[in-house]
């Protein structure tokens, strides 16, 4: 799914490993990140997608610790869902003379004028789910890999035949990655009957359960039944439809292990989710994209975390894992 030409590895809290991959960009990338030295200040500007989201704010965490720690400030803006806000946000972090820029999900496709921006005044940018394109010196790569396990165990559960209600959100690219996972799995469960119905950022809690409300009026209990969200949080707005209508006979799943999600595992409201270290991909975007500068490397890594599914089976040794899950 991904072409790539070196592999670095990295802990993932002592146990998971980080696939780091480069992959080529322009040789003429302008300032600090072709020339390599000193970054044009210490200043860290990061263009979220939701700051309010759980795993967004764990990278912006763990950005943010990493930075401070080596005596960068750190500024963040949260776009709400608009890559025309994003483009704003970045240019005006170039006119800042910010010394890297992050993009959080937002699609690097959709930030063209900002990264242009970024690349002419020659500021490394990174893009956490957002994908490579020119003046992109790293990338977490997409949201694929923390797809499959929910959908694996999404399919293990209803069989060969069922409904499934799939919140998506088609804005970030993440969930995009996602889903055309998702879609490539059912392809081969052609009994298995799909509705899609996009969220919206803001307003995904709410819109969740409004979809569920509806899908579950047409989907009387019976059968075997589930909801998938491209991440949790739309899975739990439709977990609160569930508990109203006291329905307990559809599985639910989700994917990136905020805390909210985890006690939801634990309690029983939700079937599965994936765990993201957020804030170990934080970090690591700092660190790759400081290297990036100190180097002057002109061609982009891309640093994979592996997802950890998390089950009414598995919370405990998870939890005794990964305590911090929680917080």
């Amino acid at each position: 799914m991904r072409k790539n030409k070196a592999v670095l590895a990295l802990a993932l809290a002592g146990a998971a490993l980080l696939a780091v991959t480069a992959c080529s960009t322009p040789d003429d990338v302008p300032g600090a990140a072709a020339e390599g030295g000193e970054p044009k200040s210490t200043l860290l500007g990061i263009v979220t997608i939701s700051a309010t989201d759980a795993n967004n704010a764990r990278v912006i965490a763990g950005a943010t610790e990493a930075a401070e720690e080596a005596g960068w400030t750190v500024e963040v803006v949260d776009a709400a869902g608009n890559a025309d806000q994003a483009n704003a946000a970045i240019t005006n972090f170039v006119n800042k003379n910010a010394g890297m820029i992050f993009d959080l999900v937002f699609p690097a496709s959709s930030l063209g004028a900002g990264l242009s921006a970024a690349q002419n005044a020659g500021i490394p940018v990174a893009t956490w789910g957002g994908g490579i394109a020119p003046g992109v010196v790293m990338t977490t790569g997409d949201g694929a890999p923390f797809a499959e396990p929910a959908t694996q165990a999404l399919l293990d559960a209803i069989g060969d035949d069922g409904d499934v209600l799939a919140l998506t959100y088609r804005t970030g690219q993440v969930c995009r990655d996602r889903e055309a996972l998702f879609d490539e799995m059912l392809a081969d469960y052609p009994n298995i009957r799909v509705t899609k119905n996009e969220v919206g950022i803001p307003g995904f809690l709410q819109d969740g359960a409004d979809y569920a409300t509806a899908w579950l009026g047409a989907h009387p209990a019976g059968g075997n039944l589930a909801i998938w969200g491209c991440w949790e949080d739309p899975t739990l707005g439709a977990i609160s439809a569930l508990k109203q209508t006291g329905r307990t006979d559809v599985l639910t799943y989700g994917i990136n292990g905020s805390s909210t999600a985890i006690k939801a595992v634990q309690d029983g409201s939700l079937t599965a989710t994936v765990y993201e270290d957020g804030t170990l991909e934080g970090r690591t975007m700092f660190e790759k994209t400081l290297e990036a500068i100190e180097n002057g490397s002109t061609e982009a890594e891309t640093v994979d975390v592996p997802g950890v599914l998390v089950t009414a089976d598995t919370i405990d040794d998870f939890l005794a894992e990964h305590p911090e899950a929680l917080d």
